[in-house]
């Protein structure tokens, strides 16, 4: 994800690596804040505070079984309708995908509305926007259309062998 919104605090809790490349954290007092996408080549950080120490475990569980309950509760934020957009996005399993037009239904608005949402999303792979598609082909990504985030888009999917 791109830092598209303000970020929680000034800098990361930890960046570990994961097999598509380095992911930010930002956690404390219980609570994950915020899970961001890095671009290539960003240092790593160790684990700041158990929080962020207990997410990277959390994370790096998930690359093996993204159907198990993420061990560290997410920070509440967005709006009414961001929140019922995650909800939509989290209800889709490991393997599958919807397009934004078909949240968009579910939800009576528009898929453009549902693609703000998911590029808001503060908890990418917990909240698994990867498996939003276009109705064409995999669409955007972290409010990028190419480049190293639709790379990343393309791994996740593969990995999970979404149809």
């Amino acid at each position: 994800m791109t830092n598209t919104h303000p970020p929680c605090d000034d800098g990361f809790d930890a960046v570990i690596a994961l097999p598509f490349g380095p992911f930010g954290i930002r956690a404390g007092q219980g609570t994950v804040n915020e899970l961001v996408f890095l671009p290539p080549g960003t240092p790593l950080l160790a684990p700041r505070n158990d929080t962020a120490g207990a997410a990277a475990h959390g994370l790096r569980v998930w690359i093996e079984a993204p159907d198990l309950p993420f061990p560290v509760p997410l920070a509440r934020c967005g709006t009414p309708f961001q929140q019922r957009v995650w909800a939509q996005i989290s209800a889709i399993p490991p393997g599958r995908t919807a397009t934004y037009g078909e949240l968009a239904t579910r939800l009576g608005s528009a898929a453009r509305a549902v693609g703000q949402a998911c590029g808001a999303n503060p908890f990418p792979l917990i909240v698994p926007c990867h498996r939003v598609t276009a109705a064409s082909g995999p669409g955007g990504f972290a409010n990028a259309r190419d480049g190293w985030l639709l790379q990343v888009k393309r791994w996740l999917l593969r990995h999970e062998s979404a149809q």
